[in-house]
């Protein structure tokens, strides 16, 4: 049974394979089967035939004309039956991998949800502890404090952003634009971050007095999805560059790192719900697997594009666009 729970994809397409060979398989035999029994019929009406009737030669090209078409029918009828069959095992083979996948993602996220909720939570429970049962000085007390409100703000960004990918993912998310101020929004993230991670370098290049039409609940969690991203997957003595520019046709929010970067066939999967890099048993960055997906989805609802290039000589560069 374990060996099915751990296998279930190679169980599953090897079944398939078997059925498929299988469904082929005595298709060619009614094939050849009804040809057989239509090769013993012209036989037999060719016996019963007298050689000796001035007609014989129109019914011999009759009987023989009639073979031909069956021989026909049945490669007509073999071939439309075998194009289905095809059409189908496709779609089936298709459906049943994407929902495979999906299902070991949405276990990875599981996984990934669950250790992220413990965290903030078991940390925070520490912490109040500590303060109830012991007399601290009031720097150590707001130390403690300080620690608690991060990681109740950390809980409520994943939360946040699982309530939020469930409601644009289903489109029930209704947003009202107006106009943004999008450089104040991306100094104040900034600014929230580098009192966050003090012992983190975030560059800033933001140019003044960039507006535009947007949401800003879901413009505020796609600057954090994306500074959040590049601080976890890049090295703590690296830089993080921020930049925002405008033409007129554009606005350009970039966020640079300066990491291990991300393999080419990775990149057109990252933006998928659940999807993270490596294995769930062994990576060791935290998160959902919501944070680009949820970037994504923002990007669309803005009617803009997210896309990601390779920095130099390492790292990633994400880019959301915004078109005026």
């Amino acid at each position: 049974m374990s060996f099915l729970k751990k296998n279930r994809i190679v169980v599953i397409t090897a079944v398939y394979w078997v059925l498929l060979v299988y469904i082929v398989a005595a298709l060619l035999w009614w094939f050849i089967a009804l040809n057989h029994q239509n090769n013993i019929l012209t036989e037999l009406r060719l016996k019963s035939l007298n050689t000796n009737d001035p007609h014989y030669v129109i019914q011999e090209g009759a009987i023989v004309a009639a073979q031909k078409r069956k021989t026909a029918q049945y490669i007509g009828e073999g071939a439309i039956f075998f194009l289905l069959i095809a059409i189908g095992a496709v779609f089936v083979y298709r459906a049943t991998r994407r929902q495979l996948k999906l299902a070991k993602q949405q276990q990875n996220f599981m996984m990934a949800v669950t250790h992220e909720l413990k965290t903030p939570i078991a940390v925070t429970l520490l912490n109040l502890e500590t303060l109830l049962k012991r007399k601290l000085d009031i720097e150590k007390q707001e130390r403690l404090i300080g620690n608690t409100i991060h990681e109740a703000n950390r809980l409520n960004a994943l939360c946040n952003n699982i309530l939020l990918a469930a409601q644009l993912d289903g489109g029930i998310y209704q947003s009202e634009k107006e106009s943004i101020p999008l450089s104040d929004m991306l100094e104040n993230s900034t600014q929230n971050f580098k009192t966050r991670f003090p012992q983190r370098q975030l560059l800033t290049k933001i140019s003044p007095a960039v507006y535009i039409q947007g949401q800003e609940l879901l413009l505020q969690m796609l600057i954090n999805n994306l500074i959040d991203n590049a601080l976890k997957y890049s090295p703590k003595e690296s830089t993080i560059t921020i930049t925002l520019q405008h033409t007129n046709t554009k606005v350009e929010l970039r966020v640079s790192d300066e990491g291990i970067g991300i393999a080419a066939i990775e990149k057109k999967k990252i933006f998928e719900k659940f999807y993270r890099v490596g294995d769930e048993n062994t990576r060791k960055t935290k998160g959902s697997g919501l944070g680009l997906f949820l970037c994504k989805k923002i990007m669309q609802d803005h009617h803009g594009q997210i896309i990601i290039t390779d920095n130099q000589p390492s790292g990633s560069i994400f880019t959301a666009i915004f078109p005026i």
